[in-house]
């Protein structure tokens, strides 16, 4: 119950995120903060103050790592704070499997759009972040 719960979670706001990114090109705020909170109430409601730490902790590797990609100009700010808020529900361990998997999706969604010629300078990133931190979050079991 409580892996499904969480997966739920983390189905929802990739979803929602990828949605906006794919329409807009943006992830709006509030969807991000939602995943922040969901998941720091969620680590919090399972095991007090150390699963509030450790979904903090959780959100702050995730930016932390996703920093140096935006500070590289690849990644927009929505992208940067959506790794805070799957960390936030994955934890510091899982948001680091996630980014991991992450890479080689992203990178396969470059190349699809540079076979297909997509014409623009930046692809939509919440996808690959979002099938990452769901790969890494299924792989946990």
């Amino acid at each position: 119950m409580r892996a499904s719960f969480l997966l739920f979670i983390a189905v929802l706001l990739g979803s929602a995120a990828t949605f906006d990114d794919l329409r807009r090109r943006a992830i709006a705020n509030w969807i991000n903060v939602a995943g922040m909170v969901a998941g720091a109430a969620y680590h919090m409601a399972r095991r007090g103050l150390a699963g509030l730490a450790w979904s903090v902790g959780g959100a702050a590797v995730g930016f932390g790592v996703f920093l140096i990609f935006y500070c590289w100009g690849g990644l927009g700010a929505g992208d940067l704070k959506l790794a805070a808020a799957f960390g936030a529900l994955l934890g510091p361990s899982g948001i680091l499997l996630a980014t991991l998997l992450t890479a080689p999706i992203g990178a396969a969604m470059a190349a699809a759009c540079l076979i297909w010629s997509w014409r623009t300078r930046a692809i939509p990133y919440a996808p690959a972040i979002s099938l990452g931190a769901w790969l890494a979050l299924l792989g946990r079991g």
